[in-house]
């Protein structure tokens, strides 16, 4: 699987302001419930209950929230560098920058997994990783991701 499949390119944020966890897991689960036309307070609990089974944060300043969410008809995943790293409990201890909201369907067992296995086999490369917080603009970041994604899959 491919980001292209189910990343909103559209909706990359380069400088979302982070606070702490629970403001970054609001503002994303508003962001995405703004681009899917739904309701975030599903999407917001969902994540802080996912959250509150072990932390996303993965590692290297990379942190993938992830929830199944009734009604959603696919997996959908939005992108955001903060600002400024914030406190996330990663099981490395680093603070985190770079953010993956990944939401999909109740159903979407396997493909759920295939999109995590997606995003970190992208965000795994330190020199992906530091391309990603060097981008200067949306666009750039797409073409980072984007690359990453192509070089990655092949």
């Amino acid at each position: 699987m491919h980001l292209s499949a189910f990343l909103d390119f559209d909706a990359i944020k380069t400088t979302l302001p982070g606070g702490n966890k629970r403001s970054l897991l609001q503002q994303v689960a508003n962001l995405a419930a703004h681009r899917l036309g739904i309701d975030a307070a599903p999407i917001a609990a969902s994540v802080v209950d996912r959250e509150q089974l072990g932390s996303t944060g993965f590692g290297q300043g990379v942190a993938i929230p992830h929830a199944k969410i009734e009604g959603l008809a696919r997996i959908y995943c939005l992108f955001a560098r903060l600002a400024e790293p914030i406190d996330y409990k990663a099981i490395d201890g680093r603070p985190v920058d770079l953010v993956f909201l990944l939401l999909s369907p109740p159903d979407a067992g396997a493909e759920h997994l295939k999109a995590l296995a997606a995003i970190s086999r992208v965000t795994r490369q330190v020199a992906t990783l530091e391309q990603m917080r060097g981008a200067r603009s949306r666009d750039a970041l797409t073409a980072v991701l984007m690359g990453a994604d192509e070089r990655d899959a092949a």
